[in-house]
C-alpha cells in the first residue's frame, strides 16, 4: 500500500479478497477519504490502481473499531488471483506473513505461531524477537502453511506489535510480540467480508475447469455451463472474465459489436470489411473466401455471460455459429438450466462443435500413429493396413456416434469419444 501515488512512500501492506475489494488497517490509510494507491509486489507486470474506503468500510480503532480499512479498487485487477479467507483460527497454528520493512520494498516474509485464538487481537509468538513484525507490515495477510492439495488461506491482518520496553524495534524489547485480527471478526465487521470468507463464496473446481479450456485449445471448441447469479461460481467467471478475447453480455451488448470486435480477429480480403460483416449479422451471403483466423494468433475465445439474458437469442446463436464457422471457441453461460435459447444452443452450437472437434482429432491420431509407425521402422507393404489401427477403430466409434438420435446420448458418446482421441494422441506422441 503506498500512500501520495503510485511511486509514493510504502504505508504498508494490505490482502486483495476479490478483483475490486482489499483489506487493510485504518492506520495504514490514516483517513477515510484517503485515495491509497494499490501495488502487486507478487506480479510487477500489473499496473498499481488506486482504492478508496468502501461505504462502511471504514471501522478504526480510536472509534471503539478494530483498526481495519476495505478498499475499493477505482479498476478492477482479475488477473491478481485473490486470497482465499479462511475464518477458524486455532491456537498453535504456523503462520507466515509478508511485509514491507525499510529497505525490504520487494517484501520479507517473518513466521510464528498463534499463541491464542480467542480475543478481538490475537497474539503471535515468534521464534526470535527479530522475527516479530514491525513498520510496514500492518494490513499484511497473516497466512497458513500450504498443505498438500490446499493452498495457504489467510487468517487474519497484522495490526501492531508490542514491546515491554517501549523500544523502537522489537529486538531491543525484553519481549515482544506481534498481533493480528483474525478474518471471523473482521467478518463480524464487515458483510462484504462475512460474504468472501464463507466457504460458498468461490468455486475452485470451476476455476480449475475452466482455466484449463481457456488455455488448452484442444479442449472441447464449444463450452456450455450453468452460472447462477449471485453464486460462488458468479464470482469465480468473473475473475476470469478477462481471460476471454471478446465478452458479450446477453441483454445488454449488441450483436454489430460483437461482429466487429470478432472481425478483428479475421482475416479477410482488403476493402471486404462491410462484406463479411454483413455475412456474420445474417444480412448478406457467405463471401466467396471462406473466413478464417489470422495464421499467426491463437483462436479467440467468446464468451456470452447468460445467453438466456439476451431478449432473442435466435439471431445471436446464429451469429456464434457463423463465429465458429471461422474457428473461433465459444463459452456460453446461462443463468438458468434450460432457460431460452437452452436447446438451440445445443442443438446448433454445441453438438456440432463436438462432431467436427471429434473428426479434427481422429485425423490427428491417424496421422500421429502413422508417423509413429514408419519412426519405428514397422510400415512396409505388409503391414501399412495395420498402421493406423487405433484410428480405424476410433473412425468405427464415431460412425456410431453420428447415427444416434438421441441427443443427449450423442452428446455424451461425443465427450467420451473426445476424451479417449486424447490418450490416444499422448500415447502416440501427438499434442492433446
Amino acid at each position: 500500500m503506498r500512500r501520495g501515488g503510485a511511486r509514493g512512500p510504502i504505508a504498508g501492506a494490505g490482502v486483495l479478497v476479490d478483483q475490486y475489494t482489499a483489506l487493510t488497517c485504518a492506520h495504514v490509510v490514516r483517513h477515510p477519504d484517503a485515495v491509497m494507491w494499490v501495488e502487486f509486489a507478487e506480479n510487477r507486470e500489473l499496473e498499481p490502481v488506486a482504492a478508496r474506503v468502501l461505504p462502511g468500510g471504514w471501522l478504526p480503532e480510536a472509534e471503539g473499531g478494530e483498526d481495519i480499512a476495505v478498499l475499493r479498487l477505482d479498476r478492477p485487477r482479475p488477473q491478481a488471483r485473490p486470497a482465499p479467507l479462511e475464518p477458524r483460527l486455532r491456537g498453535g497454528m504456523e503462520v507466515s506473513a509478508t511485509g514491507y520493512a525499510e529497505g525490504f520494498d520487494d517484501g520479507m516474509t517473518l513466521w510464528g505461531r498463534v499463541s491464542g485464538a480467542s480475543g478481538e487481537r490475537v497474539q503471535l509468538d515468534a521464534v526470535t524477537k527479530a522475527e516479530v513484525v514491525r513498520a510496514g507490515f500492518s494490513g499484511a495477510a497473516v497466512c497458513t502453511r500450504p498443505g498438500e492439495g490446499r493452498p495457504a488461506r489467510v487468517v487474519g491482518l497484522v495490526v501492531s506489535w508490542r514491546g515491554d520496553m517501549g523500544e523502537l524495534l522489537p529486538e531491543n524489547n525484553r519481549l515482544a510480540f506481534s498481533y493480528l485480527i483474525p478474518v471471523d471478526r473482521i467478518a463480524e465487521l464487515s458483510p462484504l467480508i462475512k460474504e468472501l470468507s464463507s466457504p460458498y463464496a468461490w468455486d475452485h473446481g470451476f476455476e480449475e475447469r475452466l482455466t484449463r479450456w481457456f488455455e488448452d485449445p484442444d479442449e472441447e471448441p464449444v463450452k456450455i455451463t450453468v452460472v447462477p447469479p449471485g453464486s460462488g461460481k458468479d464470482r469465480s467467471l468473473r475473475h476470469l472474465r478477462h481471460r476471454a478475447h471478446i465478452v458479450y453480455r446477453g441483454g445488454g451488448s449488441s450483436r454489430p459489436d460483437l461482429a466487429d470486435h470478432a472481425l478483428e480477429h479475421i482475416a479477410f480480403p482488403p476493402g471486404q470489411y462491410l462484406a463479411y460483416w454483413d455475412w456474420l449479422l445474417g444480412t448478406r451471403r457467405r463471401p466467396a473466401r471462406a473466413p478464417a483466423l489470422a495464421a499467426d494468433r491463437p483462436p479467440p475465445t467468446v464468451l456470452v455471460e447468460g445467453l438466456d439474458e439476451e431478449p432473442e437469442p435466435g439471431p445471436l446463436i446464429e451469429l456464434l455459429a457463423r463465429l465458429r464457422e471461422c474457428g473461433c471457441r465459444l463459452l456460453i453461460v446461462f443463468r438458468h438450466a434450460g432457460g431460452t435459447g437452452w436447446t438451440a444452443a445445443y442443438d446448433g452450437l454445441l453438438r456440432p462443435a463436438l462432431l467436427g472437434h471429434a473428426d479434427t482429432l481422429l485425423d490427428r491420431v491417424r496421422r500421429a500413429e502413422f508417423n509413429r509407425a514408419v519412426q519405428f521402422g514397422v510400415v512396409d507393404e505388409n503391414s501399412l493396413a495395420s498402421a493406423t489401427e487405433t484410428a480405424d477403430r476410433r473412425q468405427v466409434e464415431r460412425r456410431l456416434i453420428g447415427e444416434l438420435t438421441d441427443p443427449q446420448r450423442q452428446l455424451t458418446a461425443l465427450r467420451e469419444l473426445i476424451g479417449t482421441l486424447r490418450a490416444d494422441l499422448r500415447r502416440h506422441g501427438g499434442r492433446a
